[in-house]
């Protein structure tokens, strides 16, 4: 598989107006401490912006995507295959209520990132009554 470092590099260089009005309330630790970076190649696909160590992806969707709901279907269960939790948000609600935005963010990377390999069903609670019991 080819690198995505180029597809990521041009990406950045041609960010849309509610990328850009989002980068500028993500970059530089500037919400809640948390290193986000964007345009970041994970596996197969180049996300909007990630925050690893929250396991979170923010992906922003214009116009373009009502056509795409099977894609976008599929490309956010194979993010989160890989561990991460995925917001979405359409680009009109970045551009006209950032702020509702950055909260749902915030409140949403607080929270306990998904396990990378989470237990099946009922393993878990297994799990820890055996961990207690030993």
């Amino acid at each position: 598989m080819a690198s995505l470092v180029p597809i990521a590099k041009k990406l950045r260089r041609a960010q849309t107006d509610a990328e850009r009005k989002l980068w500028l309330r993500l970059r530089d630790r500037r919400l809640n401490r948390m290193k986000f970076w964007r345009q970041m190649p994970i596996k197969s696909y180049v996300v909007d912006f990630c925050c690893e160590s929250a396991r979170l992806i923010v992906e922003l969707d214009g116009g373009q995507h009502a056509d795409h709901d099977l894609q976008d279907v599929k490309r956010t269960a194979d993010l989160e295959a890989f561990g991460y939790l995925v917001l979405r948000f359409w680009n009109n609600d970045v551009l006209k209520n950032i702020d509702g935005v950055v909260e749902l963010i915030v409140a949403t990377a607080i929270q306990e990132p998904p396990h990378p390999n989470p237990l099946p069903n009922g393993e878990r609670e297994q799990f820890e009554y055996a961990a207690r019991h030993d």
